[in-house]
């Protein structure tokens, strides 16, 4: 699947895209450090302020799909070029909200242009570089994603200080919008693969193809139990709690969201580098990782007066920002299971289990906070966090469980003699007989 192109250019076509990336990753953790303000503003609750990120990460997770059809049909330059446009927009209208409905609005238009840019990167990456680095192509284009959290962080913070809402918004939404100039021009389309059918019932077909390949399920659960801790702190609920739960003060606690930026940006190519070369690894990584996270959720939670110390507190976020490094495993899955024609829709599967899990994080721990309010000593946040832990337990036994399935599909088709993306050694839990029978391998 290596593009026609040389790899010089590939690589620049690819810089102006992941660029859109970046502005993506950055509005869509926008109101993470604005929420204080948004609640003044916009005069509501918890709940309510929760609404604003499920709506946009809900919409988000709903659109990876569609995207994947659209990407597939009309290449990554357009869609990319419309996710701009969006992103611009929705920023701007975000400006100018003086009314709850109508910042609903402005961050479902922001969700929409946000739901079209990472499955189109990676849709880029699938059909411009050789197959040997897409995993370290794939996890660097997010590491570098990552970067727009950190300048949501603390540096939004301070322009938001000294410009104030509207002058701030106003001004990332401009520049978003003429950044639709860059990506029309720079960004240009890969060879791609036998073009998606037209017919409704065709496209339907499509993906539950994609869907039916164990591998696309496996990718689904992985990224759905890896990503979503670090997503829902980062969008709305990481900094109120650090505040108001672990007692960290203010200025510190948006120093320390950036460590959750910052652990993607360094563990990104990290990760891929290794799964890139030892693919054998990529879900005994997965599975540690989780262990891991558990571990530090119980610290966490369960230390005496409920208040750790910082030490402990760094750690932990360190832990929690690997999620989406480990994360990129699933996108390798989906580039080695489906043939190139169903990269986009299967990515788009895979990329809606995160989002998804994320937005159901965001939403349950809200709901909690207004049923917990009036507890003492900031217990409700570590009643309303156990909804993280349970999410990430259950997530964790359906990897488990396709993690099985699909390495029964790689010993059938090794026995058939057929190619297989990985050579695997068998061990006393795995399954006997598979299933089905592979797609693609």
């Amino acid at each position: 699947m290596a593009a026609d192109r040389p790899e010089r250019r590939a690589w620049w076509i690819w810089s102006a895209a992941v660029v859109a990336y970046l502005a993506a990753v950055f509005h869509r953790g926008s109101l993470g450090v604005a929420g204080t303000q948004a609640l003044e503003r916009f005069d509501v609750g918890p709940a309510a302020l929760s609404a604003f990120t499920v709506l946009q990460v809900g919409i988000y997770a709903g659109m990876q799909i569609p995207t994947g059809l659209l990407v597939d049909r009309f290449g990554p330059r357009r869609v990319i070029t419309a996710a701009v446009l969006l992103l611009g927009t929705g920023q701007v209208l975000f400006a100018i909200a003086a009314s709850y409905p109508m910042g609903l609005v402005a961050r479902a238009v922001l969700g929409l242009g946000d739901a079209l840019t990472w499955v189109s990167i990676l849709r880029l990456v699938a059909t411009s570089f050789p197959a040997r680095r897409y995993a370290l192509v794939a996890t660097v284009s997010s590491a570098l994603g990552a970067l727009g959290g950190v300048a949501a962080t603390f540096p939004l913070a301070a322009a938001l200080r000294s410009l104030g809402w509207t002058a701030t918004f106003l001004l990332v939404g401009a520049l978003t919008l003429g950044y639709a100039v860059i990506t029309s021009t720079m960004v240009r389309d890969a060879a791609p693969g036998d073009a998606p059918p037209r017919r409704r019932g065709a496209v339907v077909q499509q993906v539950r193809t994609a869907w039916s390949v164990p591998g696309t399920r496996l990718a689904f659960w992985t990224h759905f139990c890896t990503m979503f801790t670090s997503g829902a702190l980062t969008l709305l609920w990481g900094f109120p709690y650090l505040v108001e739960g672990l007692g960290v003060p203010a200025a510190t606690a948006s120093v320390l969201l950036s460590v959750l930026i910052i652990g993607q940006v360094v563990g990104g190519p990290v990760v891929g580098a290794l799964i890139g070369r030892r693919p054998e690894c990529r879900m005994w990584m997965v599975m540690g990782y989780l262990g891991v996270n558990a571990l530090s959720w119980a610290l966490l939670l369960g230390w005496p007066g409920g208040r750790p110390p910082l030490a402990v507190i760094v750690a932990t976020f360190l832990v929690f920002a690997f999620g989406g490094p480990v994360s990129s495993v699933a996108f390798a899955l989906v580039r080695d299971y489906n043939p190139v024609r169903q990269v986009g829709t299967a990515t788009g599967v895979a990329n809606a289990g995160g989002h998804s899990a994320t937005a159901l994080g965001v939403l349950c721990v809200g709901l909690v906070l207004d049923l917990a309010q009036g507890m003492p000593g900031g217990s409700e946040y570590r009643v309303a966090m156990l909804t993280l832990v349970a999410m990430l337990l259950f997530g964790a036994f359906r990897t488990a469980v396709w993690w099985r399935r699909a390495r029964a599909e790689v010993f059938a088709a090794q026995a058939r003699g057929d190619d297989v993306p990985v050579l695997l050694t068998r061990h006393r839990w795995d399954l006997d007989t598979p299933r089905r029978t592979p797609v693609a391998a």
